[in-house]
């Protein structure tokens, strides 16, 4: 990646980085070195590394020399613009002020849902738990089915008609379905009734293999007749598979009701 230097774009786009990251900085560790010095205002190692992180997103082992020395040229730039003494007469302006407070509000908001979520990691127990519960609200089954979708109840009711007089199924989506599924006769494939729309998953369930809806079935998307051509019983994942996404949902309830005790004990008034 390279990183240009000088323009106005790049300018505004710098201190709108470094808007977002200035407050970040004061959480720097005590071992930051000083790399450059501003009209008496030292810029540490820390804060750059976290600029270079913020403004590239790019690991700080990966950043090669060049981008580095543009970076410090960048981070020089903000330095100038935020000591002088202009800039220090801003500090007292309300909007300014109020910037800066909700900065560093946030960054120290994240920072302590970060600890947080380090120092209450979800244990065996607790995935095994949120898996067994997942497990349990997952579909059992899925179907394969076609439809054929038109705009109107009157011509959804006229296509059953053409159905139960013999009409191929498959030629009549083809022919009538207003659906992106259509063209292929109306396949919809396998699906789980979780990934479609209620009342379409609640026609397929009550269908038996083979059957089509005798009466048409309206969902947002207009007027469908629908036909099951099969069903399975669906295995769920392995734990192994999903430990990712679980250990997520567990530690997103975990944070949560870490902030609902918060509020409860909270002290604050309107």
């Amino acid at each position: 990646m390279t990183v240009h230097h000088g323009s106005t774009g790049a300018a505004k786009r710098l201190l709108i980085v470094a808007a977002g990251v200035a407050a970040l900085a004061m959480s720097a560790g005590s071992t930051a070195e000083t790399i450059k010095t501003v009209n008496g205002t030292p810029i540490d190692s820390a804060v750059l590394d976290v600029y270079i992180e913020n403004r590239i997103n790019k690991p700080l082992e990966q950043v090669t020399p060049e981008e580095r020395e543009a970076l410090i040229a960048e981070l020089t730039d903000i330095y100038l613009l935020s000591t002088q003494e202009s800039a220090k007469e801003l500090e007292d302006n309300p909007k300014v002020a109020a910037q800066l407070e909700l900065q560093k509000r946030g960054v120290l908001a994240q920072a302590a849902a970060e600890q947080f979520l380090a120092e209450n990691e979800p244990t065996e127990e607790e995935i095994q738990a949120e898996y067994e519960a997942q497990v349990k609200l997952a579909p059992t089954q899925q179907f394969k089915a076609r439809h054929i979708l038109v705009e109107t109840q009157a011509a959804a009711q006229e296509v059953i008609k053409q159905l139960e007089a013999g009409a191929d199924f498959q030629e009549l989506a083809k022919e009538k379905s207003t659906g992106p599924a259509g063209a292929n006769g109306g396949d919809l494939g396998w699906f789980s009734p979780n990934q479609m729309v209620k009342p379409f998953a609640d026609a397929v369930a009550k269908l038996e293999d083979g059957a089509y809806t005798k009466e048409p079935v309206q969902t947002e998307f207009g007027w469908h007749v629908i036909m099951r051509e099969d069903s399975r019983t669906m295995e769920p994942p392995t734990l192994a598979s999903v430990r990712e996404v679980v250990t997520q949902s567990v530690q997103q309830k975990k944070f949560q009701a870490h902030l609902d005790e918060l509020r409860q004990n909270a002290t604050a008034s309107e």
